[in-house]
């Protein structure tokens, strides 16, 4: 990857949690189309059955129905070769359903890591790891350490 291209990448990753910040559906969907490739391979395990940049909105809307003030903010961003990875911290409100937790209007605070693999200027394939335990414990569902 040429300097340029691991700046292009990198600043379409930052775009992309940008928007997710946003909580609007419509600029959600928007840099989707325009930073994610259609057929983008989503390499976490998700509970649903579509594919490619349909399930990744339909994700980010599960998430914000749960968490409507949901925040990404970017700790670090690294580029090798055709990967950007970025390391994390999400903050929201726990204002509907999650998981089959129903609202406890919590506020939470968690880390992720998610690795995304470009091909052409766009996301081809992701990788995520979220701290589910974190949100869990923040939520109540197990005790805190």
């Amino acid at each position: 990857m040429t300097t340029i291209e691991a700046v292009n990448n990198k600043a379409a990753l930052r775009r992309f949690h940008e928007a997710v910040s946003t909580g609007d559906a419509e600029i959600i969907s928007k840099t989707i189309d325009e930073v994610v490739h259609p057929d983008v391979l989503i390499r976490t395990p998700l509970p649903i059955a579509t594919t490619g940049t349909q399930a990744m909105k339909e994700v980010l809307a599960v998430l914000h129905r749960a968490f409507p003030d949901i925040n990404v903010h970017i700790e670090d961003v690294i580029a090798e070769g055709d990967k950007v990875v970025t390391r994390n911290t999400v903050t929201g409100t726990h204002q509907g359903e999650y998981m089959g937790i129903a609202p406890t209007g919590r506020s939470i605070t968690y880390k992720e890591i998610l690795i995304a693999r470009f091909a052409e200027g766009r996301i081809a394939e992701t990788w995520a790891v979220v701290d589910v335990l974190s949100q869990m414990r923040q939520l109540g569902v197990f005790p805190a350490p």
